[in-house]
Parts: structure tokens; sequence; C-alpha cells
């Protein structure tokens, strides 16, 4: 990918009501040009680097706690990651990772959104060596 295009991968959480087809008609009647793959976790989108971080900023502000997205190393449909040209597959079990994790992401960025603010809490004390060795003579 050149400095000049990019291809940003959009994420649909799995507790949204959002399809990639509505993603993806969504991003086209944007008319921004941008080239749009469907895939079965959302869409890839690629075009003048411009063109993706308009349609990015859009997406967020219409799917804020739906879509996620990251930029894509890869163009769409590159031989050495598509399925179609037998392409490697590496990093898909981090991205399934990241998939489920995008309700508790978007829960948060919901109690930010509302104001809410919540207190870290402190780091347990840890146990002295001494009061360990009592514990396990004890439990003998």
């Amino acid at each position: 990918m050149s400095d000049e295009r990019e291809t940003r991968l959009f994420m649909i959480s799995p507790v949204s009501n959002v399809t990639p087809d509505q993603l993806v008609r969504a991003i086209h009647a944007m008319g921004k040009g941008v080239k749009v793959k469907e895939t079965c976790y959302g869409c890839l989108a690629e075009g003048l680097v411009a063109d993706v971080k308009e349609v990015t900023g859009e997406i967020r502000g219409r799917y804020p706690y739906d879509v996620f997205s990251k930029r894509r190393a890869y163009p769409a449909g590159d031989p050495r990651r598509c399925r179609a040209e037998h392409g490697t597959r590496p990093g898909y079990a981090q991205l399934e990772a990241e998939w489920e994790s995008l309700p508790l992401i978007a829960c948060g960025l919901e109690s930010c959104d509302r104001g809410e603010t919540h207190e870290i809490p402190p780091e347990p004390e840890k146990l002295s060596v001494e009061d360990f060795k009592k514990i396990t003579e004890a439990a003998r």
C-alpha cells in the first residue's frame, strides 16, 4: 500500500444489528469512489487516503458503537492474503479475538459518552513470604 492509497478493514460488532451488506451499501452511497469488498465480518474499503478517511469518519458517526475499523497492510484481493488465490491467513485468529471483544469496547465507549467515570481499583497488597509460609504450613 502506498502513502497515497489506503485499505481499511471495517468490522461489525457481534451484537450489532448492522449487516455487512448494509455497511457496504452505506459506503457506496457516499459516492467517494472507494472500492468496497464485503466480508463475513464487515468489509474492506480501499481508495485514496483522504477519501478513506472521510468514509471512516462518516461510518464512525453513523455507527459509533457498531462498526470499528483499522488500517490493513494489504489491498483487498491481494494474492498473498486472498483465500481465492490460496493465500495465507496469518492474523485471522487475532481478528477473531478482536471481534469478540468489540461489545466490551462499545460498552466502554458508550459509558464515556454518557460522562460516566470509573475509578481504577488499587493494586492489592502483595502477600509477604512469611505470611505465605504460614498459610502453606497451616494447610498441611
